[in-house]
């Protein structure tokens, strides 16, 4: 199993025998080469998408027809994308599990906002929501953009993810000392992989608190287009 971080929270995700682009923006990402988007992006076969927001689904719409590969998500959402922009689409709702290409992608809860941009404003995109991805004998916890919730006792007891791929940035999202003590306190993870920080000036440069809050458990810090394997 590999994931390759795309910048910001976007990932590619090689799993049984799905290539899974998760949260695919790239352009305009200012942590993305242009250069880099033919690797990026080739042989994939689905995208999984987390929420609306442009800094998640700014690709989402362009790769579906350029690939030819569906778009995996909310139901809200993705229906409407089927429908208007005459896309492939999985969607789908919390609770739900899907097989892709063998890895089993269960949506789980996630407490945030998610909207499209329009010209009057926000456009209503379904709820935001986090994924449990089991596959080669791990499961990963997929958390989208969050803060600590209730939800993640019973989530972290019920799937037993050992990966966590958590956003850390703060300002829209749980910083690394609120993700350091999520993980504590309601999860088991054997490696933690940050996301959602360094993109912008407002978010958190460094994942050191995050790495101090968790010994014990293997932080990676991600770099932009190295794979990882796991």
């Amino acid at each position: 199993m590999q994931l390759t971080w795309l910048g910001h929270s976007g990932f590619r995700l090689e799993i049984e025998g799905a290539v899974i682009l998760i949260d695919p923006w790239m352009t305009g990402n200012p942590s993305f080469p242009p250069e880099a988007r033919e690797a990026a992006v080739k042989g994939a076969t689905h995208i999984l998408l987390t929420h609306g927001h442009g800094d998640h689904s700014g690709d989402t719409l362009a790769l579906a027809k350029q690939l030819k590969i569906p778009v995996v998500g909310i139901f809200d959402l993705v229906s409407h994308w089927e429908s208007a922009e005459g896309i492939e689409g999985i969607g789908f709702n919390k609770g739900g599990t899907v097989d892709l290409g063998g890895a089993k992608v269960t949506m789980v809860n996630a407490t945030h906002s998610s909207s499209l941009s329009g010209p009057d404003g926000p456009i209503y995109a379904g709820h935001e929501s986090g994924y449990m991805i089991a596959g080669e004998g791990h499961v990963i916890y997929l958390s989208g953009d969050t803060d600590i919730m209730a939800d993640m006792e019973w989530m972290g007891d019920y799937h037993k993810p050992d990966i966590g791929i958590l956003c850390t940035g703060g300002h829209f999202t749980m910083d690394m000392a609120r993700a350091a003590y999520a993980a504590r306190r309601y999860f088991d993870f054997k490696t933690v992989i940050p996301c959602h920080y360094k993109t912008f000036p407002q978010l958190e440069q460094s994942a050191q608190v995050l790495i101090d809050g968790l010994p014990g458990v293997q932080v990676i810090e991600p770099k932009v287009m190295k794979a990882i394997t796991l």
